[in-house]
């Protein structure tokens, strides 16, 4: 670690970090009942400055999911129902005429927020998914030809159903890839159906969340993952991996360099999360599947045989050699 670094970050720092997240993730979890590892890859998600695509059935809790972060860091909240009659100006805002001032006024939409839930996005046409990819990309809108600023922290959760596809339009992969994080929640064992029978039952039970943090300490944390340690050997590692994807016999198209950068923010912050200064090739391969399997376009014969992009991350991480296991 060089010297600026080490004055950026120490141990100390690191555990006042992993302290901050542990207190955000408990209090979540008060609503979102036995899901530490959905909870966990959400923050990490959010600290690493990105934007969360959350696949799965209904009724699993993916909209409680953004409900409970954005109660726990007391963001202000937006929500975006897409439908296929919804058009990009319901999205980023419109110009309205002001008869009074004889002049056009700027009326925005509900992307100026800071945690946008952007609930069931492949329902909505591609002109329209089209709309959120200037905001998550440089956190910005330009309407008319006038650009404004988002608010910070900006952060999109997106959910989909991957079941019902009839009048959906699936995301290209060009917005895929502006999706830092891709999760599913799944359902809850036993116990934990158990707890939600007994516990969500009545209404307004993630209304009663207090925050435990704020706007202003994401963002702190935020600047704090930045500055966490990565070997260059691990570095090396990270591009071994992303080329093992793109050289995959059942792999059509492989990860980004974008998805290089992804996969070293997302395992910065995971290390730091658990009071760390420095990166493990373990923090990298705790998040490899959701930074890097959405990502991915496996050939069709793949897909014929049943391959998904889940087995063939797994597949490359065992493949690749670690730097510790190198002569």
């Amino acid at each position: 670690m060089t010297t600026a670094e080490a004055q950026i970050l120490d141990e100390t720092r690191a555990h006042q970090f992993a302290t901050a997240f542990n207190a955000i993730r408990d209090n979540m979890q008060q609503v979102v009942r036995g899901k530490q590892h959905v909870v966990e890859m959400t923050l990490l998600c959010m600290l690493s400055g990105g934007h969360l695509l959350v696949e799965d059935v209904p009724g699993v809790g993916k909209t409680l999911l953004a409900k409970a972060l954005g109660r726990s860091i007391g963001a202000d909240m937006g929500r975006i129902q897409f439908t296929p009659d919804l058009l990009p100006a319901d999205v980023t805002g419109v110009n309205v005429w002001n008869r009074n001032s004889s002049s056009f006024e700027f009326r925005p939409g509900p992307v100026f927020t800071q945690l946008l839930l952007a609930d069931e996005i492949n329902r909505a046409s591609p002109k329209t998914q089209s709309a959120l990819l200037e905001s998550m990309a440089e956190s910005q809108v330009t309407v008319d030809g006038v650009t404004h600023e988002l608010a910070s922290p900006f952060m999109v959760l997106a959910t989909q159903n991957p079941i019902e596809q009839e009048g959906t339009y699936p995301l290209p992969e060009a917005q895929l890839d502006r999706f830092l994080m891709k999760i599913s929640v799944g359902y809850p064992n036993r116990n934990d159906e158990l707890l939600i029978l007994q516990t969500h039952e009545t209404d307004g039970l993630v209304n009663r969340l207090k925050a435990v943090a704020n706007p202003q300490d994401i963002l702190t944390m935020a600047d704090m993952v930045t500055a966490v340690h990565i070997a260059p050997e691990l570095r090396m590692y990270l591009i071994d991996v992303a080329d093992a994807t793109r050289r995959h016999p059942a792999v059509a198209l492989g990860m980004s360099p974008r998805g290089t950068l992804s996969l070293q923010r997302v395992a910065r912050a995971r290390a730091v999360s658990q009071g760390r200064v420095y990166v493990s090739d373990d923090d990298i391969k705790a998040v490899a599947a959701q930074v890097i399997a959405h990502r991915m376009i496996l050939r069709p014969e793949a897909v014929l045989q049943g391959t998904d992009a889940g087995a063939v991350v797994a597949d490359v991480l065992r493949a690749v050699p670690v730097p510790y296991d190198r002569v």
